[in-house]
């Protein structure tokens, strides 16, 4: 496809995706959201969104999944704009130009992390000079994911997830990433979580994240984290799509320290003991034939940031 150019003045963020290491999934709320406990950990797979003002509204797509970009008002990077100008009053229309390179219905906070670019790139832009915490507000409007990829890092979410607060934490983590060729509905995967645990009479306590977690990430140890990583939507991730199963046990027989589905899936996240192991596991799993693709990352990363501002003439 034919792309257009970044468009002058632009201003252009980069932001991450996100691995939940761990996902402890509550009772539902009476909002129907359910209560979660996680540990969130951002990791080096990049969307850059870049904004600029234009006399209508539009959305441009490029990057390596840009065909499964909505480019219409659904996009959460045009909700987030949107949002920007009515609470600022700001009667301008923008061009949102999407370099896609994290996942689509992944479960990697791929769209979520589009909006937390446009809400800091709107920022930029308008020159609105809004703090961390007044990002953060509206970043917790536009879903559970989007406070976090803020931030970065490491950190541990509640509520809905956007609650967020700091992890002590040491080390880089080192990730292989198996992208399956459908997306899973969220929805979805939580009803289906619902209906597994109604069947089998599962009373649900009110979810907290587990010490071994904790204490692994304070130690820097990979193989111990490895062994800690949990996620609570994974039967329903499996029930769904019984072949994420097949490709989580094959990372972990080929040497992988632990395989996790990342969020509400489908992507199937498996921690490695270094760089080079990375490398190993990724060819492992490319002749497997399990995932239709690989992508490798590191973690923790920096949250959204601005990579590119408008030049202005002397």
């Amino acid at each position: 496809m034919t792309v257009a150019p970044t468009l002058p003045g632009a201003v252009t963020v980069r932001v991450p995706a996100k691995v939940n290491l761990e996902l402890r999934v509550g009772p539902r709320r009476p909002d129907g959201f359910h209560a979660l406990a996680t540990v969130y950990q951002a990791v080096s797979l990049h969307d850059e969104v870049s904004v600029a003002r234009w006399d209508e509204w539009q959305v441009v797509a490029a990057g390596a999944y840009a065909d499964r970009i909505p480019t219409d008002g659904d996009n959460l990077a045009v909700r987030a704009a949107r949002l920007v100008a009515d609470r600022w009053d700001v009667d301008e229309c923008l061009s949102i130009r999407i370099d896609k390179d994290i996942p689509v219905a992944g479960g990697m906070a791929g769209g979520s992390a589009d909006a937390a670019a446009a809400l800091v790139a709107c920022d930029q832009l308008w020159g609105l000079g809004l703090d961390r915490d007044e990002l953060a507000e509206l970043a917790a409007t536009l879903g559970s994911d989007v406070p976090f990829i803020l931030s970065g890092g490491n950190a541990m979410g509640s509520g809905r997830g956007e609650q967020l607060a700091p992890v002590l934490a040491r080390g880089t983590f080192h990730w292989v990433f198996a992208i399956s060729d459908t997306g899973l509905s969220t929805p979805e995967v939580y009803a289906e979580c619902d209906r597994l645990r109604e069947r089998d009479g599962i009373d649900v306590p009110e979810p907290q994240v587990s010490s071994e977690l904790m204490a692994a990430l304070r130690s820097g140890d990979p193989a111990l984290l490895g062994a800690a990583l949990h996620n609570d939507l994974e039967p329903a991730a499996f029930s769904l799509r019984p072949q994420l199963r097949e490709l989580r046990d094959a990372g972990v027989e080929f040497g992988a320290l632990g395989g996790i589905v990342s969020g509400s899936g489908p992507t199937v996240a498996f921690l490695t003991e270094s760089h080079e192991a990375s490398l190993d596991l990724s060819v492992s799993l490319a002749a497997s034939d399990l995932c239709r693709d690989l992508r490798r990352a590191k973690g923790p990363v920096h949250g959204a940031h601005v990579v590119a501002t408008p030049r202005h003439a002397d």
